[in-house]
């Protein structure tokens, strides 16, 4: 078995994790250095300061060290630790009064070489989320940006899948208004043609 299979990797977080609940903080810190990335990245695209990025990681991995004896294993490690991540992510950022929201164009420095088509894209379709209500750009962040399929996303937000799908499709009509506003017409078929997630 490939060492960095999604198997072995479950089965290393279901160690850790036990490992956790025992008392040892070096699981904790073997965890912690496997989700910082992952959760940084997640977190980086709703709250762009690196401060608040790292306070929310650090939070979240106190209560995985507060209630790692509660995990069931109803569901993956990871799933547990985003949802985990993303419910702090929620109050800290509603706390904050949306502070902590991505800075829209007008905030952003005017680049003087033009960008490439691709890095372009992103940036349109970056502000366009920043548009979104928090609960719908969590979601297609989790989908789009992290790869969870709809069932995870509804473990890690903890509402029902019919939720999840409300909220995907809501997104992805505001997205189709705000786009071509944005003048990334061409941006629309990502969304007009992605259905599965």
């Amino acid at each position: 078995m490939n060492a960095n299979s999604p198997q072995s990797t479950k089965q290393q977080d279901d160690l850790l994790l036990s490992a956790v609940a025992s008392g040892d903080r070096r699981a904790l810190e073997a965890l912690y250095l496997g989700y910082h990335r992952r959760l940084a990245r997640f977190l980086s695209r709703i709250a762009p300061c690196y401060e608040n990025i790292e306070e929310i990681i650090n939070d979240t991995f106190m209560v995985v060290w507060q209630h790692a004896k509660e995990f069931r294993g109803a569901s993956r490690v990871s799933t547990w630790i985003i949802g985990i991540a993303y419910r702090i992510a929620l109050k800290s950022l509603r706390r904050n009064d949306g502070l902590l929201r991505a800075k829209s164009n007008e905030d952003l420095p005017e680049e003087s070489v033009e960008p490439m088509e691709a890095a372009e894209l992103r940036d349109w379709i970056a502000h366009a989320l920043s548009h979104l209500p928090l609960e719908q750009r969590l979601t297609m962040e989790l989908a789009y940006h992290l790869g969870h399929s709809i069932e995870e996303i509804a473990e890690i937000t903890d509402c029902p899948i019919g939720t999840v799908k409300a909220r995907m499709f809501r997104a992805r009509e505001k997205l189709r208004e705000y786009l071509p506003l944005l003048g990334g017409i061409a941006a629309t078929d990502i969304f007009n043609n992605s259905t599965s997630v």
